[in-house]
């Protein structure tokens, strides 16, 4: 069975059990990073020299960085679910540019913005970096609102591994306490995500 190691709060973690629960793929996960600890421990270090989760483990096989682990769980089981990973190589194109995305430009354009106003107290948060993270947060969801416009999902016409990459991204977008632009298409977007059970299930649980 497939073991993910890493805290269920964790947006890269949510990638993972999402994915697993739309191909139906059974695992286990266990709790690392955060107030778990374990991620600096020899045993880790080992299956993950960056000391970050997930960490998957499958077999003999051992994989990091989420985005390459939605990908691989996706073709692995592409009988499953085709779509989640598209066989036509510009259809797949079109997504992973957004998982590209996602990874140089918005995870740091919130996480000052998510660090801030959820993870730091009242009287330590940095408003110059909140208030520098939110126009950049803001930026690339208008971006984003702009590509929505080539289809339904990030791919086009279907759902995939890109929506999946940043689907948690929307969610915080619309959580977080801040002032959001109308954005007609990232908003229909995201009501068809909420409209998927495991996305309920795995990143509709809170900001902690």
């Amino acid at each position: 069975m497939l073991r993910i190691l890493g805290r269920k709060s964790s947006s890269n973690v949510q990638k993972v059990l999402w994915c697993c629960d739309e191909l139906d793929i059974p695992f286990e996960r266990e709790d690392y990073g955060a107030a778990f600890g374990n991620t600096k421990d020899d045993a880790y270090q080992r299956l993950n020299p960056n000391s970050l989760i997930p960490t998957v483990v499958e077999d003999d096989f051992v994989l990091w960085e989420s985005n390459s682990i939605i990908r691989y769980l996706a073709a692995s089981h592409a009988d499953r679910t085709p779509c989640l990973y598209p066989a036509d190589l510009r259809t797949r194109a079109r997504g992973e540019r957004w998982m590209d995305w996602q990874l140089s430009t918005v995870s740091p354009a919130q996480a000052p913005v998510f660090l801030g106003l959820v993870r730091a107290p009242e009287a330590e948060r940095n408003w110059a970096a909140i208030n520098q993270g939110i126009e950049k947060f803001r930026a690339a969801m208008t971006i984003l609102d702009g590509g929505l416009a080539e289809g339904d999902y990030l791919s086009g016409a279907e759902f995939s591994v890109a929506d999946i990459s940043l689907g948690m991204y929307a969610y915080r977008w619309f959580e977080l306490p801040l002032e959001r632009p109308e954005l007609p298409r990232l908003s229909a977007w995201y009501e068809r995500l909420m409209d998927r059970p495991v996305f309920r299930r795995h990143v509709m649980i809170g900001l902690s």
